[in-house]
């Protein structure tokens, strides 16, 4: 009894000791446990379009509602233009034309008339006017004479009255007319106040009215606003301009790639990233980098028969420059559709 109780004690050390030899060789054949490594930094992707750097400016006619029918179309569809220069006139440009001219020449006279109020009298005149006024003041001083002796003749009877009446309006017109010939020469030497605001007006007047007609005249020309090249016409030479406008046009000197990017996504962009443009049909992917990030979110209907599409998703517009062989192969290429990605 008491060796079958040893034999089975020497079996069961036996089977613990193989169980834990097992459990060991098992760990060591695991080897240590992973270590979880971080995360690497994920790019963004995005569809986009090609887009001037300068925007697409579409020009349309100056004057409004005013419907005139075009008259003269100076460019053709890819001519690069100049800023400030002549693209187009519409047919009332001749008419607002002489109006301005009307208008001018009506400044020119009030100039002249407020110049020639404010230099008075010229020398000679201012001459005359002094010897015509010696002159009337003896004229006065012997009517006054003439008047006082008839005076003097009434009460003796030796003259009559009618006489005396006579010679004493004769003094007093003489009075008159010296002292009109002296404010005439006052008016010589120094103009009148009133004179001079009344012709500063008529001036002002006349030249509110040039600008009006000079205005006016500027809406019958449609001129570049910026250096770029024509993209489309709208219209030619005999049309009314509709709701098209007259032409497109862009500075395609520089090219950018406008993109919508999930709002979701924007913590993972900064300005400088570098990118790369997928041109459907392209083997070459173009480089970029990303230059400018919107400051509006936007909400974008997406209209589609795809059921796992976002619909009603909300994006960011951001701005990525071309570099220079990407703006050569995509210059005639605008709002093409590419597709972007932006590396972290």
């Amino acid at each position: 009894m008491n060796r079958r109780a040893a034999l089975l004690g020497l079996l069961l050390l036996a089977g613990l000791g193989g169980t834990f030899a097992w459990v060991q060789r098992s760990e060591a054949d695991r080897g240590p446990a992973p270590v979880e490594a971080p995360l690497s930094p994920v790019g963004v992707g995005a569809l986009g379009r090609v887009e001037p750097m300068s925007r697409i400016r579409k020009l349309n006619q100056p004057g409004g509602m005013a419907v005139t029918r075009l008259g003269r179309l100076l460019v053709a569809e890819g001519d690069r233009v100049e800023a400030g220069q002549l693209l187009a006139e519409f047919d009332d440009a001749p008419q607002k034309d002489a109006a301005a001219a009307q208008a001018e020449a009506q400044v020119r006279q009030a100039r002249t008339a407020l110049e020639r109020i404010r230099a008075a009298g010229r020398p000679e005149e201012i001459a005359a006017q002094r010897a015509r006024i010696e002159a009337l003041r003896f004229a006065e001083g012997s009517a006054r004479r003439d008047a006082e002796r008839a005076e003097a003749l009434v009460p003796s009877g030796a003259g009559g009255a009618a006489v005396a009446e006579r010679a004493r309006f004769a003094a007093a017109r003489a009075a008159a007319e010296r002292a009109e010939a002296e404010a005439t020469l006052q008016r010589l030497l120094v103009p009148r106040p009133e004179d001079l605001a009344v012709a500063e007006a008529e001036l002002a007047m006349a030249e509110a009215g040039l600008a009006k007609a000079r205005a006016d005249a500027a809406l019958a020309r449609v001129v570049a606003p910026i250096d770029g090249t024509i993209l489309k016409l709208y219209a030619r030479p005999g049309d009314q301009v509709g709701s098209d406008g007259l032409l497109e046009m862009a500075d395609l000197t520089r090219l950018d790639v406008v993109a919508d990017v999930y709002e979701t996504d924007i913590p993972r962009l900064r300005p400088g990233a570098p990118a790369e443009v997928v041109v459907p049909g392209d083997a070459r992917r173009y480089p970029a980098e990303l230059r400018d990030i919107g400051w509006l979110v936007r909400r974008t209907t997406q209209a589609g028969t795809d059921p796992v599409a976002a619909v009603d998703a909300r994006t960011v517009e951001v701005r990525l420059t071309l570099s220079p062989e990407g703006r050569a192969a995509l210059e005639r290429r605008t709002n093409m559709q590419v597709q972007v990605s932006i590396r972290p």
